[in-house]
């Protein structure tokens, strides 16, 4: 298998209106975010990715774009962003950025002018007339991703434009040549600044099939089919490949509802190669059905079935993503873990998804283990997510008021976007001011001050795993996947082959109880690298209890 120095990246993702302020008006800022480099490569992480720090509205907190050049003046400056990238790389940390090309935000001013009917702009976005008597009938029975209808009627234009996420998100037209080179201009932009890679957000949605049929008919993300993926997506993203190849860079693709022989048509390493790897989402559905808002009972085979898929499929083919968080996710502790072992349950998991092979991220506070927040009613949310699929759960009257409550408490983006808990001082020490957004209460108990101080804390933990990952890279990062005990419904269990003969076994009891520890599952004259609970290893896994072995190839 190729190595590469993007593969065997742990990447540290942040949120930057929630990591830290570093001026005390509330806003987490660059300035915050050079104050904590040091804190960021204690952690052996190897990269940051930014969530979206360009001009914005913030209507999406950032994913709807109004400059693609210039910074979001709450973040600070261009040369705040400099003193960062400089400040990450003298660190030896690379800098990925966002690119969020799908749409813009409708205060761009491509988007003004195109209302406009400017006629360089006039084609800059998908616009449709109304249909029926009136003209005023949806163009076609599309849905947004964000539930509801995805046109909106623009006065000034006399038409409808298409938006696959919120009202303010207008999508771009790609077919457009012009489009694509302003994509390319952008790229080029942050590239020539020194910026290492992007995560191109949505990117599988960018090619829309001609004339935009109605779609099948589902309640939920109609027409899908039109556009994920649509005919030209290919064409494209090599265009835009073209661009990266004169760089040091990579392109990591995010990629909804996909699937491993899907993403093979993207990732597969060669010269038709058009992302370096990809984003996807069946492992975040192992307690849920298609969208975290449609909860069910977490199940570990779903888990294990969505690794062994995607760990087999890619392997020496393409290269996978490992992570457990993002802003898009609420806190993995309270999904598949348990708040009530905390502690025990945050390293399982970290030991879980930190040895497959593929690039690793890490989600700002997945390393000290924050959990969701303990909302208590409607004023609590911000996230237009949220208020979307609220919306669609009402019209459909298949939930109780309660449900669409709990449904959404559960599921809410917003749970990830709490402000980052770096002591146990007045707002969990993030801000001198009043913060943009919650606190959570639990501060006091979970901050990195108090996860610093404790040898045994999850911090710590975070990071030997992540030093173990690079140590036997052989193994954890390239080493070919295999499962054991597939069927269980209580373990997770699996090895990495090295090419040399190394194995590297993984054993995790996934469960609130004792079980007993499956016999013959670990080589005989393998060493115990880490366990989460001290002392000599029992014959009983205790809850939530993670070990990891590692067996030296013979003659080594």
């Amino acid at each position: 298998m190729k190595k590469t120095w993007f593969k065997e990246l742990s990447v540290y993702q942040i949120w930057p209106r929630s990591f830290a302020d570093g001026n005390g008006d509330g806003v987490g800022d660059l300035t915050g975010v050079l104050g904590k480099l040091d804190y960021i490569k204690s952690l052996g992480v190897d990269a940051i990715w930014f969530s979206p720090l360009y001009a914005s509205p913030q209507k999406d907190y950032g994913y709807d774009i109004a400059d693609y050049y210039n910074i979001n003046p709450e973040y600070g400056t261009m040369e705040d962003f400099k003193a960062v990238l400089d400040g990450a790389h003298s660190r030896g940390m690379k800098v990925i950025m966002d690119l969020v090309v799908n749409h813009t935000s409708d205060q761009h001013e491509w988007f003004k002018k195109s209302a406009a009917k400017d006629p360089k702009y006039k084609d800059y976005y998908i616009w449709r007339p109304g249909r029926g008597k009136d003209g005023k009938k949806f163009p076609n029975n599309w849905m947004s991703t964000f539930p509801g209808n995805a046109w909106q009627w623009n006065e000034e234009r006399g038409e409808y434009y298409l938006h696959l996420f919120a009202v303010e998100q207008p999508d771009l037209n790609h077919d457009n040549p012009a489009v694509r080179e302003e994509v390319k201009n952008v790229m080029r932009f942050w590239l020539d600044m020194g910026v290492d890679g992007f995560r191109e957000d949505v990117i599988t949605y960018i090619s829309k099939r001609e004339g935009l049929p109605n779609g099948f008919p589902l309640p939920i993300m109609r027409g899908m089919e039109h556009y994920s993926p649509g005919p030209n997506i290919h064409k494209y993203l090599k265009e835009y490949r073209q661009v990266v190849k004169n760089y040091d860079a990579f392109q990591l693709g995010e990629a909804p509802m996909m699937t491993p022989k899907n993403a093979l048509k993207y990732i597969t390493e060669g010269e038709d190669q058009q992302l370096d790897m990809m984003f996807q989402f069946q492992h975040m559905e192992a307690d849920c059905f298609m969208t975290s808002y449609l909860r069910t009972k977490f199940n570990l085979r779903k888990l294990k079935k969505v690794y062994r898929n995607w760990q087999h499929k890619m392997y020496g083919v393409a290269w996978n993503t490992n992570y457990l968080e993002n802003h898009d996710q609420p806190r993995v502790i309270s999904r598949y873990g348990s708040e009530k072992f905390r502690r025990e349950s945050g390293k399982a998991l970290a030991t879980l998804y930190t040895f497959m092979s593929g690039t690793h991220f890490v989600y700002q506070g997945q390393e000290i283990g924050m959990l969701d927040y303990p909302f208590k009613g409607w004023d609590d949310f911000v996230d237009v997510a949220t208020f979307c699929a609220k919306d669609i759960m009402e019209k459909t009257h298949l939930f109780s008021e309660k449900k669409v409550f709990e449904n959404c408490a559960y599921a809410a983006r917003d749970n990830a976007r709490t402000c980052m808990q770096w002591s146990a001082e007045e707002n969990a020490g993030f801000t001198t001011g009043k913060p943009w957004f919650h606190v959570n209460p639990n501060y006091k108990q979970i901050n990195v001050a108090a996860e610093e101080s404790d040898p045994d804390s999850i911090l710590n933990y975070y990071r030997a795993v992540i030093a173990l990952r690079k140590q036997y890279k052989d193994a954890a990062i390239y080493g070919k996947y295999v499962e054991k005990l597939g069927r269980s419904k209580k373990i997770f269990a699996y090895d990495k082959l090295a090419e040399d003969g190394g194995v590297m076994t993984v054993i995790i009891n996934m469960t609130d109880g004792e079980v007993a520890f499956p016999s013959g599952c670990v080589p005989t004259g393998a060493k115990q690298l880490i366990s989460n609970y001290p002392g000599a290893p029992g014959s009983v896994m205790k809850p939530y209890e993670a070990r990891v072995w590692y067996t030296a190839a013979p003659g080594k």
